[in-house]
């Protein structure tokens, strides 16, 4: 990684230096475009502070290009005056010598050069990312990791997209940086349906997960969330209208602090909420290929993992739904490969249950004919990390294959778990109610934030230092 982050650097000085030749050798001179059809004008030239050259003067359909050069740093205002009207283009001649147009940060001959090497960089810093995705996922599915890396992917794809779509119509590096900014906002646009729809089904689901399964802050994450999530939506525009009322910062100011103080708050609260979002889409897709992975058919050892069993000691439709899965499974391997393999049921037993969840598996197991000489009985654990814990122990063979049936929206979460083991263990879910789902996939978003801190902040630090020079620009251009 050392060596990418080498090449990364190298390539972005490289840059840096060509876009600045480039610039530096063409910005000298510059074509004013005035769209006019009428040939009777005169070409006004204003030197103001600083003092331009027209090279050139030509009509192109009904375009009218002047061509000028740099003299002397300041500002030149460049007019065709007709009888009753005129049209006026203000440059700015840098001390470097380069013009820009309309503003100090404007667009300048060659200036099209900097998106260009901004979306190699960005392409490059892109490739990374999913090569080091790739590799990660194909070692092992089920790391946090991988899910900071598909969220920091999909969110880097609209830097991406925004830099080529500045592309079609650049207008210098002002205008770019002001289209960035204000995207912000129009994100928001759609951003609240979104959240709002996000927090209902949120809501929903647990209700629905607290009455199935009680009160607790577990169950509560998905509200919390979808809450956030709009409040963090609604909250610039209020702080908006609330200045507005009290004027107590003047936000139409450019030559204040006020509105790119306002910029900076709300770009940075928007592209946080974004930002996560992008983390729960990764979250949700790596679920979603948890899942749908199937283990190679040449497991030894299969863990069934335990949950609520019934009053009489039989299993619950959930615990059924995962030993019918486990079941299934050894079906499939056993007519691929001819190979058998031996269950491991796993649960201890709870304080309102007659027998272990084990137990209750093993009956089950041999009542579809299975013989005991293939039943390893884990009857100590109370959750899904002693679960693996002790049927890894109990099992005892580091060159084992060993895989687990849990139900769908668990699979990633039993995984992770393994994952935090050292283990290297695959595993297959069945199917369950939907409004488990949502509160899942919170779940492992938060611990996807929590497990990979390092990485979010440092994106976060590099998006809000990105904003600060980006305002910045907008600020200088506008003090000028």
């Amino acid at each position: 990684m050392k060596k990418e982050i080498t090449r990364l650097t190298i390539l972005t000085i490289v840059l840096t230096i060509v876009s600045a030749i480039v610039i530096l050798y063409f910005g000298r001179t510059y074509k004013v475009t005035f769209y006019t059809g009428d040939d009777n004008h005169e070409t006004v030239l204003e030197n103001e502070t600083g003092e331009v050259e027209i090279l050139e003067e030509k009509k192109e359909g009904d375009n009218y290009i002047v061509k000028v050069k740099a003299k002397k740093p300041g500002r030149v205002f460049l007019s065709l005056k007709f009888e009753d009207s005129q049209n006026t283009s203000l440059l700015y001649v840098h001390k470097s010598m380069i013009i820009t147009d309309n503003t100090y940060f404007g667009k300048s001959t060659g200036s099209e050069i900097i998106p260009v090497s901004l979306l190699i960089i960005l392409s490059y810093i892109m490739y990374l990312l999913i090569k080091t995705y790739k590799y990660h996922v194909k070692e092992n599915l089920y790391q946090y990791k991988n899910i900071a890396y598909l969220g920091i992917i999909i969110f880097l794809s609209f830097f991406i997209l925004s830099t080529v779509l500045s592309l079609f119509n650049y207008q210098g590096l002002y205008e770019t940086v002001n289209g960035v900014i204000n995207s912000m906002s129009t994100v928001s646009f759609f951003l609240f349906p979104v959240a709002l729809i996000t927090s209902i089904l949120v809501t929903i689901s647990n209700i629905q997960l607290i009455r199935k399964e009680g009160m607790s802050l577990k169950n509560l994450l998905g509200l919390f969330l979808g809450l956030f999530i709009c409040l963090a939506t609604i909250l610039p525009d209020r702080i908006y209208q609330y200045l507005m009322q009290v004027q107590t910062v003047n936000i139409f100011n450019l030559n204040g602090p006020g509105p790119y103080l306002y910029n900076f708050f709300e770009s940075v609260l928007y592209l946080s909420v974004s930002y996560m979002e992008c983390i729960l889409v990764g979250t949700i897709v790596i679920a979603i290929k948890s899942i749908k992975h199937k283990p190679e058919y040449n497991q030894d050892y299969m863990i069934i993992l335990g949950c609520q069993i019934r009053e009489d000691g039989t299993l619950t439709p959930l615990l059924k739904g995962r030993t019918d899965k486990a079941l299934q499974f050894r079906k499939e391997q056993l007519e691929e490969t001819k190979k058998d393999l031996v269950f491991v049921p796993s649960g201890g037993r709870g304080s309102d249950e007659i027998i272990s969840e084990a137990e209750a598996i093993k009956n089950y197991l041999l009542d579809n004919g299975i013989k005991e000489k293939n039943i390893l009985v884990e009857n100590k654990s109370k959750n899904t990390y002693q679960n693996i814990k002790f049927s890894n122990k109990l099992i005892n063979d580091k060159s084992a294959k060993i895989c687990f049936s849990t139900t769908n929206y668990h699979v990633l979460r039993a995984g992770l778990i393994a994952t935090e083991q050292g283990l290297k263990i695959e595993g297959i879910g069945s199917k369950t109610k939907a409004y488990f789902w949502i509160n899942a996939f919170i779940r492992e978003f938060i611990g996807t934030l929590f497990a990979e801190k390092k990485k979010h902040i440092t994106v976060i630090a590099l998006v809000i230092v990105s904003l600060v020079v980006m305002i910045g620009i907008t600020y200088v251009a506008n003090n000028i």
